[in-house]
């Protein structure tokens, strides 16, 4: 890309970046819509203070961060978007759009990796048993059964499994095939992995369909032809994120739990450390879990330590009794 005499604005270099991201690097839409909100912020500061992408310096960076802690952003959050800009200038580089590179010189918050929250198998099972008897209630409308069934699916599925939530509930028609043992699931970067399956996953999911098959019958809508296997009328095609971790809260709440400590990634979290407890490999944790690099799956090892601890503590000759 050749300088011009005009200066590009941040939005159309912001546009050439993410085109770059989805392009060359294989972004997914989520990843794309965080880099867009937050260089949308940055960009928004750049311009109260008179400056732009092309011409902030290492200072203005600096006065942005300093910005973003004084709004009360997490230092998780102000890392995030330090690494944007990174990004964003690094690019400019390549593409000689700028001579320097600001935020080579930057400094990130220093933060500790929290531990993920984590569910007891006895919270996810009273989760499952609340979701299973929405779904069997004789005293629910077909709607309603069929909305209970989907959760109860989702539900039995994400444990099963620990997809992403975004690969969860744009999975295809074609995953709840009855004498399926594995699906493909396609995530981060487009990349594809197979996915074991459990009875229970495979049976919820058999029901569910069976259900839909039903309503397909009642009702001639778009849903009943949806390639999706949780199809809904919005833009996407499919149940949303946003729904999914809605309903799941309520499950919480009716099963006894805090609404707070339960979310579609807290799920996948248990199900990481779950296999864990019980003895799976970290490596197998990893391909399940779709991570690129072992050390996003260390963030688990706590579990590791804790169960090495008590194999000793119970099986070593001289511990104490």
């Amino acid at each position: 890309m050749r300088k011009s005499s005009a200066k590009p604005s941040d939005a159309k270099l912001t546009g050439l970046f993410l085109d770059m991201l989805a392009a060359e690097q294989g972004a997914g839409a989520n990843t794309l819509d965080a880099y867009r909100r937050d260089l949308t912020d940055f960009s928004e500061f750049l311009s109260r203070v008179g400056h732009s992408f092309v011409d902030a310096e290492t200072q203005v960076l600096r006065d942005y961060l300093a910005d973003l802690d004084t709004r009360g952003f997490k230092s998780s959050s102000v890392a995030r978007r330090l690494s944007a800009m990174r990004h964003l200038f690094r690019f400019l580089l390549n593409e000689r759009i700028r001579t320097e590179d600001p935020a080579a010189i930057l400094s990130g918050p220093k933060r500790g990796r929290g531990l993920p929250k984590v569910l007891s198998i006895s919270d996810v099972d009273r989760m499952l048993r609340r979701a299973k008897e929405m779904s069997e209630a004789a005293d629910a409308s077909p709607s309603q059964r069929l909305r209970a069934l989907r959760l109860y699916c989702l539900l039995e599925v994400l444990y099963a499994t620990g997809l992403r939530v975004s690969e969860l509930v744009s999975l295809p028609r074609s995953a709840a095939k009855r004498d399926a043992r594995m699906i493909v699931v396609r995530g981060k970067g487009d990349k594809e992995r197979l996915v074991p399956l459990n009875e229970a996953s495979r049976q919820a999911m058999a029901d569910y369909l069976s259900a839909t098959e039903a309503a397909k019958g009642e009702k001639k809508g778009s849903l009943a032809a949806s390639k999706w296997l949780f199809p809904s009328f919005g833009e996407s095609g499919h149940l949303t994120r946003q729904h999914f971790a809605r309903d799941l809260k309520e499950l919480a709440v009716a099963s006894g739990l805090q609404a707070r400590l339960v979310s579609p990634h807290v799920l996948r979290h248990a199900f990481a450390s779950h296999l864990l407890h019980n003895g799976a490999d970290l490596r197998i944790v990893q391909t399940l879990l779709g991570h690129t690099d072992i050390s996003t799956t260390q963030i688990y090892t706590h579990v590791v330590e804790e169960r090495l601890k008590s194999l000793v503590r119970d099986l070593h000759p001289l511990a104490e009794k």
